[in-house]
């Protein structure tokens, strides 16, 4: 936690509402989100009980497990999420604009640039909390492996049609949810935490009604107290009257009200099993689908605060301006769409459940790489965040009071004029420490030379030399070069991150890390054995 996060922490303890993190949304939010608040069973990892779905604030789509262990009416549940979500992603896959990517030449080896399509936007989901997120993933892994009957006409138990395709999707968008500075899925509460500080613990900051007590407590109360009662107050049948934000359920809710009605449901079901005659069986059935209508209306009573309160803090998300850089990690996340959409449509197998050693090693890669630009484009696109990186002596900001124009040594003489700043900071500079500037959106280098004789008893100035961005002539270009009395943000943290050293091919996998895929046995791999992480 850096000292502004600290500092506003404090501070919303003490004024009894939430501080701000940051003066823009560092997030990009699509027109059309598609909202998902899940709800899982008590005591069952991942076994979905219901969900309210959809992109209309005001009209949810409602879905239900009437019994969360029977599996006929789970594939039924799967089923109507695949309905209800795959036309959502399946309407941006064909909305594509021209775009350019560099490949390797099979015949050269040299990049070259070839066009492509790419899709104009991409479907954003939204879930309430980050256990939402994992259950996503977990819904993707269990539901991706699956058969139908198309595919395995003798499998036992066929899933409908359309469960594997979802299971990809959910996969793919639980993997780049792993991604820093992804937007294809979020979390509201961790969105609503990267924007502002409560004067709660970051556990306590998971509860959506909690953390949208403190930045937007109601007139005349403190944002602890209003946290308190979201988190506390019952009504008169001992419910919460802010149930938690899925997809975990209130005990008190389970033992009360859903496990009566559940127990009501079966009891009617067996009941029109055993039925003997149409007339019997009419009447049974009334009592049936009346026990069903009480879980569905439990159910949708216990989803819905959720669901406005997702839809509340996407409210305060958009009174923020975006950051000017978000949106390039946004058409990074459409090139990551677009791949995916292609991988399905070429009939690529489904994702596989462990990833070999150098896909392993990649993915770890391009994470660390992305959280480092993350961290490097928020500090450009928000004073606020660059203050935490000042204020740990990572950055800073000075007036230029002098600029001498110097040359290289070298053969080709090129310019490399020292600049003269003055800042009351301290950063951490050592011999020969690299600085960087944003020029025209792209970063210059400078070296910290040394310190110049301070005036009138203050802080020494700092001499920086220029080293790039300056044109191929001998003169630098108009503008490259600061002048006196340019007041500018220097950092010492790189604005665009190198890539890693080129990983091996998997067929050249070292034995360290496991050897080529079925080399040692001579066949392809064999599959990984079913876990519990599997099955719903």
């Amino acid at each position: 936690m850096s000292l502004i996060s600290t500092l506003a922490r404090l501070e919303a303890v003490e004024s009894g509402r939430a501080q701000p993190l940051a003066t823009v949304r560092h997030r990009h939010l699509t027109d059309r989100p598609l909202v998902l608040v899940p709800l899982t069973t008590a005591g069952e990892a991942g076994a979905p009980l219901g969900a309210l779905v959809g992109t209309d604030r005001e009209a949810p789509r409602l879905l239900v497990v009437s019994q969360p262990r029977d599996r006929d009416l789970r594939f039924a549940f799967l089923a109507e999420l695949a309905e209800a979500v795959l036309p959502h992603i399946e309407a941006y896959e064909d909305v594509v604009e021209p775009a350019e990517r560099n490949e390797t030449d099979p015949e050269t080896g040299k990049k070259v640039k070839v066009e492509v399509e790419l899709c104009a936007d991409a479907p954003q989901l939204v879930v309430p909390s980050r256990a939402g997120i994992e259950f996503v993933r977990l819904l993707g892994r269990s539901m991706r492996f699956r058969r139908t009957a198309e595919d395995d006409p003798d499998t036992p138990y066929p899933a409908p049609a359309r469960v594997p395709l979802l299971g990809r999707w959910l996969t793919h968008y639980g993997e780049r949810a792993r991604v820093p500075g992804s937007s294809l899925l979020l979390a509201a509460t961790d969105l609503l935490n990267r924007h502002w500080a409560t004067g709660q613990s970051s556990l306590e900051d998971q509860h959506l009604g909690a953390l949208l007590a403190w930045i937007d407590a109601p007139a005349g109360e403190s944002g602890a107290a209003a946290a308190l009662r979201a988190e506390l107050d019952r009504d008169g049948g001992g419910q919460l009257l802010c149930p938690p934000a899925g997809p975990a359920t209130d005990p008190a809710f389970d033992n009360r009200l859903l496990a009566p009605a559940i127990e009501k449901y079966d009891r009617a079901r067996t009941s029109l099993a055993a039925a003997e005659d149409g007339l019997a069986a009419d009447a049974r059935l009334g009592e049936l689908t009346a026990a069903e209508r009480e879980i569905r209306a439990l159910l949708a009573g216990v989803m819905r605060p959720t669901w406005d309160a997702v839809w509340r803090g996407l409210d305060l998300l958009r009174e923020l301006p975006e950051g000017s850089r978000s949106e390039d990690r946004w058409t990074r996340d459409r090139w990551s769409f677009t791949g995916h959409r292609d991988r399905v449509r070429s009939g690529e197998p489904p994702q596989p459940r462990r990833d070999d050693a150098v896909t392993a090693a990649q993915k770890l890669a391009s994470r660390e790489t992305a959280q480092a630009q993350l961290e490097a484009q928020e500090a450009l696109d928000d004073p606020l965040v660059l203050a935490g990186r000042r204020l740990a002596g990572e950055a800073f900001v000075g007036e230029v009071t002098e600029v001498v124009m110097a040359y290289s040594e070298s053969k080709r003489r090129s310019p490399r004029p020292l600049v003269t700043v003055r800042t009351d900071e301290r950063p951490h500079l050592g011999e020969r420490t690299k600085v960087y500037r944003s020029l025209d959106g792209k970063p210059q280098t400078a070296e910290f030379v040394a310190y110049a004789e301070p005036e009138d008893g203050g802080a020494p100035p700092l001499v920086l030399r220029i080293t790039d961005r300056m044109g191929r002539s001998k003169e630098p270009a108009p503008g490259s070069v600061p002048e006196p009395g340019d007041r500018i943000a220097w950092t010492l943290f790189e604005h665009d991150q190198r890539g890693g050293p080129k990983l091996p091919d998997p067929e050249e996998t070292p034995w360290t890390h496991g050897g080529p895929p079925g080399a040692a046995a001579g066949h392809a791999e064999n599959p990984d054995p079913v876990t519990a992480e599997d099955l719903l």
